[in-house]
């Protein structure tokens, strides 16, 4: 591990399709699922997950200079995903919008009409969010579950890449349909497609047909493993990924005034109420999250598994259960030292949304060399594409 050269290729923890991009994708969170507090476990009308809230948390992460935000799936008060994404399409002019999609929920041809508009809506600012998980009021069988999103996710690339949807799986059979009405706005194989999870199954998933890794935060120790076993996968397939991680944020001038909020962030939280704000998730007996518990059982008395990496926002969340806490400076490192691993993505958040945006985005951004990811793969055409949607021929 680290940035030495040895025959000119950067040592990372494993090989990544980015080893040489000097700078990041550092993306924001949009709170579309009941997920914004000033206090932990205690709802604050003023943060409700409203249209009106959130677009406020994707216009100022643009405004500070945020290259892309996550856009989340549940079933929970809130935005719906892919609605909300067209909203800000003409909200936004730079950033992207990374939507969570939930593989099965829609008919996967029009799955892949709706993406095409989407990614037009915002000449090729759309990155996709591969989920696999239950649907709401239902129970499935995980391998079914992995099944399915591995033909969800074969068929939107024959709409990026082909002219006809030819597909004969276990779920969905299509064939000589064309693929005009799919066509993305983004070329070279489409939307980048984010992912993670932590079963074989979904490691071999992302392995054979993703782009980005997604991962939770955990010691360094333990994310290093984390990018073996999904690297491994990959290469069987001959491919390699690049990484990202999602974890929360309290950065403050001085470590003291950031440990400080942090406690203060959980001190009117009853530890029952935090359980079942737990438990309502549709991913709340994942893997991934199993492995958010065992860092808080790891952690030392104060919540820390790591000299900054805190476990108490997992007191009250399902999913990503951690927080980077300290400094301008602390924080800058943090994000080096995970950069030297090979990690090119970053998704923050914090809490409140909108207070945390301004403090990382006046703290820590200005100071980070960022990127865009479709751009920097070579995605987003200078000029509208020649697609049925651009200015291509309809037939």
């Amino acid at each position: 591990m680290g940035t030495d050269r040895r025959g000119g290729v950067k040592l990372t923890v494993v090989p990544i399709t980015s080893p040489d991009l000097d700078a990041s994708e550092i993306s924001w969170f949009a709170a579309l699922c009941a997920d914004d507090y000033r206090y932990l476990g205690v709802p604050d009308g003023s943060l409700r997950s409203s249209w009106a809230h959130c677009s406020s948390i994707v216009k100022l992460s643009e405004e500070l200079g945020f290259r892309n935000i996550l856009c989340p799936s549940s079933y929970q008060v809130g935005q719906d995903t892919l609605s909300f994404v067209a909203g800000c399409a003409p909200l936004t002019s730079t950033i992207n919008m990374l939507a969570a999609v939930r593989c099965g929920e829609m008919q996967p041809i029009m799955l892949a009409r709706t993406i095409a508009t989407l990614d037009h809506m915002l000449e090729g600012r759309l990155t996709v969010n591969i989920i696999s998980s239950d649907f709401p009021g239902q129970t499935e069988d995980s391998a079914y579950r992995y099944r399915r999103s591995r033909e969800v996710v074969q068929i939107l690339r024959q709409a990026w890449t082909r002219d006809e949807f030819d597909h004969d799986g276990e779920i969905y059979r299509f064939k000589g349909l064309s693929t005009a009405a799919a066509k993305p706005y983004q070329q070279n194989g489409g939307p980048l497609l984010y992912f993670g999870g932590y079963s074989p199954d979904a490691l071999e998933l992302c392995g054979e047909h993703c782009d980005v890794y997604l991962m939770w935060p955990q010691t360094r120790e333990a994310l290093a493993g984390r990018m073996r076993a999904v690297h491994a996968r990959a290469a069987a397939h001959g491919r390699t990924l690049d990484y990202g991680l999602r974890v929360h944020m309290i950065v403050r001038d001085t470590e003291a005034e950031a440990r400080e909020y942090a406690r203060e962030l959980v001190s009117k939280l009853d530890d029952e109420q935090g359980r079942a704000i737990r438990e309502r998730a549709l991913d709340a007996r994942s893997l991934g999250v199993s492995h958010q518990a065992r860092n808080r059982d790891l952690a030392d008395d104060e919540g820390y598994v790591e000299p900054h990496l805190w476990t108490g926002i997992g007191r009250a969340r399902s999913g990503c259960g951690a927080a980077l806490v300290g400094s301008t400076d602390q924080v800058l490192s943090e994000i080096d030292a995970y950069r030297k691993m090979g990690i090119r993505a970053f998704i923050f958040s914090g809490y409140p949304h909108l207070d945390e945006c301004r403090h990382f985005g006046t703290k820590v951004l200005p100071r980070l060399q960022t990127c865009s990811l479709p751009q920097a793969y070579g995605r987003v055409p200078a000029t509208m594409p020649a697609t049925p949607l651009g200015v291509g021929e309809r037939r």
